[in-house]
């Protein structure tokens, strides 16, 4: 069925109106009406061209709010008016180790997960995001929203960047006496946050921005630290169980590894365009610290975390725009011109 989408046309196009096609739902689908979708750094870099091996025309979007319309016959966990959420997968290959145990952004799959915007789907075609009037996913990659009517805008981000901060916030145990530092507060950082100080941790905020210590205290932060103050970072040095860096830019990785407790970690979530410079090996051997990475969250997880939001009022902070403010918001997103999250109101896209 035709759908009303936005999309760029290629690298250096900006994004505009385009009809797509989407299935008709099959026996094991559901189908949506796209009420809200977030706006994600992801989406800006695919539109772009900065990430390789993208198709166009590209339709960018993966966190999706919405009211399903229709479902197939197998269906039986949603049905029609009920509010439901996809995030950045729409499908895996479901039979390897890591599907198995619930992973499936870590499918070992011939081409690994089925990326809601720019996956394979086949015969040379990629998959259309968020920015289009509805579509149609698997059942298996659909989750359930249960947040308050007037907060479902505020609840598209959670579909990337809570589940991206909450799966190693979990991982790693979060909780009542441990020590969690949150680099950096943007769209990721405000969320991890949030989900650390509810998931009782004694949370430290790190940034370069003095003016920003207001806002992390509220959002959550028990301390600010300013990361260019060498006395405030030495203050900390050796006491964090753990780390969680959201910063997407190359930077010096060592200053908090070595604020991490015996046997901490510091986990990298933030996707920089180029390496961070290496990381000495002392830091890491001589306390046993680590230093790992994260993929957003799988299919019981990310349910897990709406589920968990939604009992606790848990929702981004965003700023709603038109569709037609999607190129200017791009624009403001380079500059962290956005506290914290752009989400699209879809109805403006007729």
């Amino acid at each position: 069925m035709q759908t009303k989408a936005y999309a760029a046309q290629s690298a250096t196009t900006p994004l505009a109106p385009h009809a797509i096609d989407r299935r008709e739902p099959g026996p094991a689908d559901v189908a949506l009406t796209i009420l809200y979708c977030g706006v994600c750094h992801s989406d800006l870099h695919t539109a772009r061209g900065e990430w390789h091996g993208v198709q166009y025309p590209c339709v960018p979007g993966h966190e999706i709010v919405g009211r399903v319309t229709a479902v197939g016959s197998q269906v039986k966990k949603f049905k029609p008016g009920q509010i439901v959420g996809v995030g950045c997968m729409v499908d895996s290959c479901r039979s390897c180790s890591a599907c198995k145990e619930g992973l499936e952004q870590y499918c070992d799959g011939p081409v690994g997960f089925t990326a809601t915007y720019n996956g394979p789907v086949g015969g040379g075609f990629n998959t259309y995001g968020g920015y289009s009037a509805a579509i149609t996913v698997d059942q298996g990659f659909v989750l359930a929203i249960s947040h308050a009517e007037k907060d479902l805008a505020a609840a598209a981000p959670l579909l990337c960047a809570g589940i991206t901060t909450w799966s190693p916030l979990r991982h790693w145990k979060a909780g009542p006496g441990k020590k969690v530092g949150i680099v950096g507060i943007g769209g990721l950082g405000h969320m991890g946050l949030k989900l650390a100080h509810a998931l009782g941790a004694h949370v430290v905020a790190f940034t370069t921005s003095p003016d920003k210590i207001a806002d992390a205290k509220k959002l959550g932060a028990d301390e600010v630290v300013i990361s260019k103050n060498a006395d405030e970072m030495k203050a900390h040095q050796g006491s964090f169980d753990l780390i969680i860096n959201t910063v997407a830019a190359p930077h010096d990785l060592d200053q908090f590894l070595v604020l991490l407790k015996r046997d901490g970690a510091q986990v990298l979530v933030g996707a920089p365009p180029t390496p961070h410079p290496p990381p000495g090996a002392f830091n890491l051997i001589f306390k046993r610290r680590t230093l790992a990475g994260s993929l957003i969250g799988g299919i019981a997880e990310t349910q897990e975390m709406l589920d968990f939001c939604g009992k606790n009022g848990i929702v981004s902070d965003i700023e709603m725009i038109a569709m037609s403010d999607i190129n200017t918001a791009y624009d403001r997103m380079l500059k962290s011109d956005v506290k914290y999250r752009f989400v699209v109101d879809m109805a403006t896209l007729g």
